[in-house]
């Protein structure tokens, strides 16, 4: 029988990505708490509203808009939660992200932390995000509360196809709910007087909240919504999946190649991995502040704004292709999207290396799964049903353990290590019982969308776009900073020394990537030397998502850690 959550307790978000549920558009705010009394009024009002984990019956059961909400550790502090609660509150949480930009690679490392302050080391950050996390918590310019906002697309129910598309799939509009409930939560705030949303989004600051929307693409008059980032690949395919996320049905399909490989099969990963109150892969539960009912069923989350440098990348991927193409003897189109793919560790529509290393073996694929189909609108449609079945996800590294089909310092070998690390894995030769259990202990879910909805032909390294990242677990120091520092930012544990991920890592310093090749393929091992840093931070904090008990716990005031 399939592990048990109480899902009416659990903050939706965290349960669902609600991209992958077809919520394309996303608002997302930061407030600040003048008053604690009033906060906790307003914590009890947005209370009613918050989306919950549980299963929607039938499609047409989702809410139109969701709403989600969040806590920075001085939000808490804010809303007079118990010195003691807050005491033992994870150290990580407790600094906040700005605190731990060194370990996180958003700061310059060669740099102590003086020099850095100096040089206004985050002055490309958004304002709301440099003025964040200065003082002592009492300052009206700090984050205090997260709300997400979450809208479906506006579409004419029940359609009948006629030949001819909805009407309003020609143009890119979220439902009305998404701006009715930013109105209502705007007059909330002005009728309560000690909760203020906080401006300073965006690259100018202009703007009450960060709007976020998935990329969408033209398919006759229609446009639809994309699982691609503004890089262009296919993003979000492997989020891991826990016992008790979904049905036991749909588990048994869900789990491989997402959960934990035990043997030769797939489990889901323990709830306690991202979810505080329940077992983690120790067979224990994750250490919490006291009251324990106030932690469980909440998870920790990091928020992070990630901008896409799309003219640096487009130059990267030009230059190296260039001599790559001449190294290797192929044409340049093949040279880009090679590269492109070694990069990631999966070509640019989601078919990993994994399971078509070479060009040849890509094209084949796309056939196979009609990815190539002359039909824009029916290749987009098996897409999708590719990178929602198993087959896109089950896949292993103990079985290339130098890297001859996906590079040891791809992106995705980085943040997913699978079970390229067990200690029984052999330079040489495969070890049929390689097992993820260093690996599980790492994982994170993912969620958030894009963001910035310029065409490409418009984008370049100073226009607005990039992704909305926002990392879930039970701890931010354990799971998220520790993939963030020593398997992004170093390179030790793929033997690739000092070179960072192609992709999130920084290249100020070390600018290569080395891309073996199997001997017995005749192809020549190549190593880029021209990476620049193409994914940026512009801001973000660490917050606590809690259950809905520990909602209204915040909102009567009695949270006693006694």
């Amino acid at each position: 029988m399939s592990y048990r959550l109480d899902l009416d307790d659990i903050q939706g978000n965290v349960v669902r990505a609600y991209g992958k549920y077809s919520y394309p558009f996303a608002r997302y705010f930061f407030l600040n708490i003048s008053d604690a009394a009033k906060g906790r009024a307003f914590v009890g009002e947005v209370s009613k509203r918050v989306t919950t984990a549980a299963r929607w019956p039938t499609p047409e059961a989702r809410p139109r808009c969701t709403l989600n909400i969040g806590f920075t550790f001085f939000g808490l502090f804010r809303l007079e939660v118990p010195t003691r609660t807050l005491q033992a509150l994870p150290e990580e949480f407790i600094a906040g992200m700005k605190d731990r930009a060194f370990l996180l690679g958003d700061r310059d490392q060669t740099m102590t932390e003086d020099q850095a302050d100096r040089q206004n080391w985050d002055g490309h950050w958004d304002p709301i995000w440099q003025r964040n996390r200065r003082g002592d918590g009492y300052d009206d310019d700090n984050v205090h509360i997260w709300i997400s906002l979450n809208a479906l697309r506006d579409v004419t129910p029940q359609h009948v196809l006629d030949g001819k598309p909805d009407p309003k799939l020609t143009r890119i509009d979220p439902v009305p709910e998404l701006e009715e409930t930013t109105q209502w939560l705007r007059d909330l705030c002005a009728e309560n007087g000690g909760v203020r949303i906080l401006p300073g989004n965006g690259q100018d600051g202009s703007a009450d909240f960060h709007a976020a929307q998935a990329v969408f693409d033209k398919f006759g008059d229609m446009w639809l919504p994309t699982p691609k980032e503004h890089f262009g690949f296919t993003d979000g395919i492997g989020d891991p999946i826990f016992a008790g996320q979904l049905p036991e049905k749909d588990e048994k399909e869900a789990v491989i190649g997402r959960g934990k490989r035990m043997g030769k099969g797939w489990e889901p990963l323990n709830p306690g991995e991202f979810i505080l109150g329940h077992p983690d892969e120790s067979q224990e539960l994750p250490p919490t502040a006291k009251p324990p009912e106030f932690m469980r069923n909440g998870s920790f989350m990091a928020y992070r704004k990630l901008h896409e440098n799309v003219g640096s990348f487009r130059e990267v991927i030009a230059t190296e292709a260039d001599r790559y193409a001449r190294v290797q003897g192929i044409p340049q189109d093949e040279a880009q999207v090679t590269l492109r793919a070694r990069m990631v560790g999966r070509w640019p529509d989601g078919i990993p290396l994994a399971h078509a290393a070479a060009f040849s073996d890509w094209q084949k694929a796309r056939a196979e799964t009609g990815m190539d189909d002359p039909n824009p609108l029916k290749a987009y449609q098996n897409q999708i049903a590719y990178i929602k079945s198993s087959t896109s996800s089950d896949f292993r590294y103990a079985d290339d353990m130098k890297g001859y089909k996906t590079p040891p310092g791809a992106h995705m070998r980085r943040v997913n290590t699978r079970d390229y690390l067990d200690p029984l894995n052999a330079p040489e030769g495969e070890n049929p019982e390689a097992t993820t259990a260093l690996n599980k202990r790492r994982r994170i879910m993912r969620r958030g969308l894009p963001y910035g909805a310029l065409p490409p032909d418009q984008q370049t390294d100073k226009t607005e776009q990039g992704v909305t990242m926002m990392i879930v677990c039970a701890s931010l120091f354990r799971q998220f900073e520790f993939i963030q520092q020593q398997w992004i930012q170093y390179g030790l544990d793929f033997h690739q020394g000092n070179d960072t991920c192609p992709i999130l890592g920084n290249h100020g310093k070390h600018r290569r990537m080395a891309l073996p090749a199997d001997p017995q393929s005749g192809a020549c091992p190549y190593t880029m030397s021209h990476l620049k840093t193409v994914v940026e931070c512009r801001g973000g904090d660490y917050f606590f998502i809690p259950s809905i008990t520990a909602l209204r716990m915040l909102t009567m005031g009695v949270i006693d850690p006694t």
